[in-house]
């Protein structure tokens, strides 16, 4: 049985006191949350702070970026190495506003999750397609050329230790969401990608996570998916109680 995560992107928001609060928090609630793993993924800055108001719970941390470079003149970068070295299991790769903002292509994102599988980091591979592409029934088309591209090269030991996220770009911050039908239907053409790329047992074993507005209201209709295992999820977890809520739901 795949083993329901739930990762929290709390993306560049927070400060100090509100990131310790908001750890404590999930901390503390995440011990009767039930039998999902879960994951926090703060900002750069506030990973040791996070990695110290989690310590002694089953909540792992994780960071929102990497470095493909494991050290050297990148001024601003951060490696997966120093992330190990700060307590970090999870990296998020490929997020779409990494793609859509920052330029990053399959080829960087590749470059990255051959980097951090190269550390103890666990990778959660992003992929979704734009809505124009979604109207223009090209989703598929998009998703398996997303997964070709970033997971290039890579042996099927290899893709074993990550995770794929599907996040469709028109759903994330907009408040809209992938009906479960629609999410269910990805995810399964993920799986049968992934069975061809490599082997059923792989595609079988594989965490895919849905991202896009999941809330505490919606949580429970998408985790019911037979083929989703989880989700990433990014305003609904700056607040414990609703963050906690979809822990839940994963039940």
């Amino acid at each position: 049985m795949r083993r329901p995560l739930i990762v929290g992107n709390w993306k560049m928001n927070s400060d100090k006191a509100g990131a310790a609060a908001l750890a404590s928090a999930i901390a503390k609630g995440f011990a009767t949350a039930g039998r999902a793993d879960a994951a926090v993924c703060p900002p750069f800055v506030y990973l040791p702070l996070v990695a110290d108001a989690i310590a002694g719970s089953a909540i792992a941390l994780g960071a929102q970026n990497m470095c493909a470079e494991p050290s050297g003149a990148f001024t601003g970068e951060v490696s997966g190495p120093m992330l190990v070295d700060l307590g970090c299991r999870y990296v998020i790769l490929g997020h779409s506003e990494r793609r859509q903002l920052f330029g990053e292509s399959d080829a960087v994102v590749n470059r990255k999750l051959i980097a951090a599988l190269k550390t103890s980091l666990t990778p959660i591979v992003c992929v979704g397609e734009l809505l124009a592409q979604r109207e223009a029934n090209q989703t598929t088309d998009v998703i398996q050329s997303q997964i070709a591209g970033s997971l290039a090269g890579l042996t099927a030991d290899e893709v074993r230790r990550i995770v794929v996220a599907y996040e469709p770009v028109w759903a994330i911050g907009t408040g809209k969401v992938a009906t479960p039908e629609q999410a269910e239907a990805v995810h399964l053409d993920l799986r049968r990608m992934l069975a061809t790329r490599y082997n059923d047992q792989l595609a079988a074993e594989t965490r895919l996570l849905y991202g896009g507005s999941v809330k505490a209201d919606n949580a429970r209709s998408l985790l019911a998916c037979p083929n989703v295992d989880g989700a990433l999820v990014g305003g609904a977890c700056l607040k414990a109680e609703e963050f906690l809520a979809i822990i839940a739901a994963a039940n």
